[in-house]
């Protein structure tokens, strides 16, 4: 009988130690620089009731209509594997009665984790993909449009991309929109034989979506269709004239794109996306986040009336963004001291080593394969230790160790007791961490 082989799902990725090195590395950053805006982090299920999603991605979006993963559980329980963060952290928020007085608003939250879409993989798009994504609850201000941009650059800059394209658009108000989706049937109506079967699809259920399609034909026709930005209403022309405003004063370059519309169906007023060139993620410019202003969402989970904006990055595609940048990444967890015996009798001494190293907050390592000495130093070499203390029987003898600076190549012997209690101020003393 044939031996079975097992493989991972197709869509889906094994992330080996040397490359979850570096995505923590980027998870971390986000984590900091997150912080300093006062964003804290939220981790919410990976499935969540079918609805969850159904409701607030709007009806007529790819994400119900073509990707969910979704099932009916054993007590036949409509769920589904979370698709995107945003309505899992308003679910969350509105459940656990954030919204109260009693909490600070805008509610900043930023959620790192993976996601599922029912997609054909391709570079950078997986089934199980991951993203970091941020939302805040709770404030009307454009200022804060303004901000979840900046950060979203702030990131991006931090990370080492820095051929960047901000574009923006403003989806309005509800009257702003209704004002142009009348408008712009009017205007796509005529053409509706000569679009895709997916738009003639959308001109009747979220014409909007139609100046988002992918379709070449699509985008020929939608080139010449009005403006949303010629039916905004007086106050969301200001929401849209003060966020300009805000992005001008912190230097933020961008450009006006009334063609930017996003692909969920709860955005409105401020939506942006960041761009970049790159060939790793294809040719010309690409979006490497997209996000946006969002009214109702709170409402649709049974919360009051209260605003939200955020944004998602997809990592999988950053990490092939950064690699192809050159941007620097960590290629392996220092190691701080490695531990090698020979003889009769050192292998315990050695073991009590390696955890009173570990003890003072140093990493370390020894030898599990009875190596020769000779392998132990090549070991040690491999891993770029910074340190290495060496046992004998010599040296078990006189209750010491030898203690060796791997990149001065200067050595003392010291007393195990001392290596035990103190060895921070031996592997941090300038008579050992320095040539004479």
């Amino acid at each position: 009988m044939a031996k079975q082989s097992f493989q991972k799902p197709k869509g889906t990725a094994d992330l080996l130690p040397g490359e979850s090195l570096k995505w923590h590395y980027v998870e971390e950053t986000a984590r900091v620089l997150f912080g300093d805006y006062q964003y804290s982090e939220v981790r919410t299920p990976i499935f969540e009731s079918f609805d969850v999603f159904a409701r607030s991605a709007g009806d007529t979006s790819d994400v119900v209509t073509k990707e969910m993963y979704d099932f009916h559980d054993k007590g036949d329980r409509h769920v589904a594997l979370r698709p995107e963060g945003t309505a899992g952290v308003v679910r969350a928020f509105v459940e656990n009665k954030l919204f109260g007085p009693e909490h600070q608003k805008p509610y900043k939250m930023f959620y790192i984790g993976p996601m599922f879409r029912y997609e054909r993989p391709q570079a950078g798009r997986m089934r199980q993909f991951h993203q970091i994504g941020v939302e805040a609850l709770g404030s009307d201000s454009p200022a804060l449009d303004a901000e979840v941009i900046a950060m979203a650059v702030d990131f991006f800059q931090t990370l080492g991309v820095t051929n960047l394209k901000v574009k923006i658009n403003s989806l309005g108000d509800k009257a702003s929109r209704e004002n142009y989706r009348q408008a712009l049937i009017d205007f796509l109506t005529p053409h509706f034989d000569e679009l895709s079967a997916d738009s003639q699809t959308r001109l009747e259920k979220n014409p909007l979506r139609v100046l988002d399609s992918k379709d070449a034909k699509d985008q020929a026709i939608v080139a010449d269709a009005p403006s949303i930005l010629d039916y905004l209403t007086e106050s969301a022309q200001a929401h849209w004239d003060k966020v300009q405003t805000y992005l001008e004063a912190m230097g933020i370059d961008y450009e006006v794109d009334a063609n930017v519309v996003r692909g969920l169906d709860y955005y409105n007023h401020t939506i942006f996306e960041v761009m970049t060139q790159s060939e790793a993620l294809g040719h010309g410019w690409t979006t490497i986040t997209g996000g946006g202003r969002y009214n109702g969402l709170v409402e649709e989970f049974g919360g009051p009336e209260m605003p939200g904006v955020g944004f998602g990055i997809g990592l999988e595609r950053l990490m092939l963004l950064l690699e192809s940048e050159g941007a620097t990444l960590p290629e392996q967890a220092p190691l701080d001291v490695y531990v090698a015996n020979t003889g009769d009798g050192t292998d315990v001494v050695a073991m009590q080593m390696v955890q009173a190293v570990r003890s003072f907050g140093y990493s370390a390592e020894r030898d599990y394969q009875d190596r020769k000495l000779k392998g132990q130093f090549k070991s040690a070499d491999r891993l770029g230790a910074r340190f290495m203390i060496t046992i004998g029987e010599r040296e078990l003898a006189e209750q010491s160790a030898n203690l060796k600076n791997m990149t001065t190549g200067k050595e003392i012997t010291v007393k195990l007791t001392e290596l035990y209690t103190g060895l921070p101020e031996f592997i941090e003393d300038e008579e050992v961490t320095e040539e004479d």
